[in-house]
């Protein structure tokens, strides 16, 4: 069993979820997703790579309140406590061991993340992560994480002395992007059950990572992608 930094997966937050909600049934959906629109980043001529976008690029690409509307407010960021969790039973998630995340899966140099509360369900959160790297750096560290992700049905997660129980299924992934990832986890503890969705797409050198309640995820994935892998300008 080892260590694993899972805070830019969303497994402390979804551990975090599962210790602290009270539902046992499926999350509401307040809404569903609207059409999907094509846009990606800009295209460059043949032969030439995109650099990264900079930090202070990625913010205005998030999600914000005005997006999300009325219904949501922005939870301030969780302490490091929650950062790490034991992974059990998974030897791909296992392998990757205690320095994955500074190795290259998904601790990518420049990031941005976000997320929303949902008034609607007290338990109910999306929270969005958006990276930029080099387009081959960005392209394999993300393959490396989400493979590892969908590759176990079932396996544990410790997170101090409580054992969650933990199991994945790939879902169809929006068709956006160079490269996309879209799967379900079921985490149950203690009689509780928790629903989450983790959406990722890649598009040159920018990748998004939609995570949270099923509903929630499906009602904002396309506005999340549509301004995250906007051209840049």
């Amino acid at each position: 069993m080892r260590k694993h930094s899972t805070t830019l997966l969303g497994l402390a937050a979804a551990a975090t979820l599962t210790l602290t909600a009270c539902s046992t049934g499926s999350t509401p959906d307040p809404g569903s997703a609207g059409t999907r629109q094509a846009s990606s980043l800009s295209t460059l001529p043949q032969g030439k790579k995109a650099a990264p976008l900079s930090a202070e690029h990625l913010g205005p690409r998030l999600l914000d309140i005005i997006d999300m509307g009325s219904d949501y407010r922005v939870k301030p960021q969780q302490d490091s406590k929650h950062d790490d969790v034991a992974v059990v039973g998974c030897p791909a998630l296992e392998k990757l061991g205690a320095g994955a995340a500074a190795g290259g899966s998904l601790d990518f140099p420049t990031k941005a993340k976000v997320t929303f509360a949902y008034s609607g369900s007290g338990d109910s959160e999306v929270g969005e992560e958006i990276y930029t790297d080099a387009e081959d750096k960005l392209s394999s560290g993300s393959r490396t994480i989400f493979d590892a992700m969908t590759a176990c049905p079932k396996y544990q997660l410790a997170s101090g002395s409580t054992p969650i129980n933990v199991t994945t299924q790939k879902v169809t992934a929006p068709e956006r992007g160079d490269e996309r990832w879209a799967w379900m986890m079921t985490l149950s503890s203690g009689g509780r059950t928790t629903m989450i969705k983790q959406v990722a797409v890649r598009s040159g050198t920018v990748l998004v990572v939609l995570s949270g309640s099923p509903g929630l995820v499906d009602t904002h994935l396309d506005k999340a992608l549509d301004k995250a892998l906007a051209p840049a300008t």
